[in-house]
């Protein structure tokens, strides 16, 4: 199986090590426009084989979009990330032109494939990845919610003191510093309620934390974050390939559900070979509605400076 990466930055560079490490594909392309940037990532990622055990191939092109043909999934992390003191809606202007040539060019050579977007503002672009091609909304994917979903598990554990791995926990809504929406009513640890161990301001506090992972990350480097944004990435493109059907919280379109519609927000998916598979409807308390539907209208806002690109 194939995955190309187009951005062969940060984000882009640790998905397609990963991706490889792990086994979860046979081949992937590392494709971006500065002239050896890729071909040199592709490079010290395959040096890594003998040390890791793995047999990925990953080869590096610049900007020769044939290279990706016949591609299972194609991530899109192209465009400028943040820089302290930027917002993700400040990036629309720059990453949507990015991000509707990136993926005119890679459905030319791969026209069956599956989208993974995670440019940013994340949501406003998958949902020009989808408006702009035509594309059966099952075959457009924006990953942040996962990535929300593990600082968010993150943060729990260490109120708890507990392994990640025991605990639960999910974000949906936008991806955005105001507009995701941590569970703590739902979130468990080995299926046992967070609220019969921490305190509802201690709650409070890791849903606050959460909120702003990104951007206390982006604060800290002075640049974006890469790991975790990769570790989501992987874990997203491996439900798809190994038609894991992971219960996944996704930015994808929807038509009803949540109370929304014409949009691409966070929300629980199963994900397999064809992409999502289902969008689960979780029972929210009124007031997880209503911040769901306040998210829903600020990423409408975002999605509103996208007419020009659109028209």
């Amino acid at each position: 199986m194939k995955v190309t990466i187009v951005g062969a930055g940060n984000v882009g560079a640790t998905c397609a090590d990963v991706i490889s490490y792990r086994g979860i594909a046979s081949e992937v392309v590392l494709l971006d426009i500065k002239e050896g940037f890729a071909e040199g990532k592709a490079l010290d990622i395959m040096q890594c084989a003998t040390d890791t055990g793995f047999n990925t191939r990953v080869i590096g092109v610049t900007n020769d979009y044939s290279k990706t043909a016949n591609s299972d999934v194609v991530v899109v992390t192209s465009g400028i990330p943040r820089k302290p003191g930027m917002t993700r809606e400040e990036l629309i202007g720059i990453n949507a032109g990015i991000v509707k040539s990136v993926v005119e060019n890679v459905l030319q050579y791969s026209p069956n494939t599956i989208i993974v977007m995670v440019s940013n503002p994340m949501d406003t672009m998958t949902y020009l990845a989808l408006k702009s091609t035509g594309l059966p909304k099952n075959r457009i994917i924006g990953m942040g919610g996962i990535l929300d979903s593990s600082r968010f598990r993150t943060y729990l554990s260490l109120a708890l003191d507990k392994p990640a791995n025991d605990v639960s926990g999910m974000v949906i809504g936008g991806h955005g510093d105001t507009t995701m929406i941590p569970l703590t009513r739902l979130a468990s640890y080995n299926g046992i309620p967070v609220s019969q161990f921490l305190s509802e301001e201690t709650l409070q506090k890791v849903a606050a934390d959460t909120m702003v992972g990104g951007a206390t990350l982006t604060g800290l480097l002075g640049t974006s974050a890469w790991y975790a944004p990769g570790a989501s990435v992987a874990f997203l493109v491996d439900s798809i390939l190994n038609d894991q059907k992971r219960m996944i919280a996704c930015s994808v379109y929807v038509e009803g559900e949540y109370g929304q519609n014409d949009i691409c927000i966070g929300v629980p998916c199963i994900i397999g070979k064809n992409g999502v598979e289902e969008i689960l409807t979780i029972q929210l308390n009124d007031q997880e509605k209503a911040l769901f539907a306040k998210s829903a209208d600020a990423v409408r806002v975002m999605n509103d400076a996208l007419k020009s690109v659109l028209a």
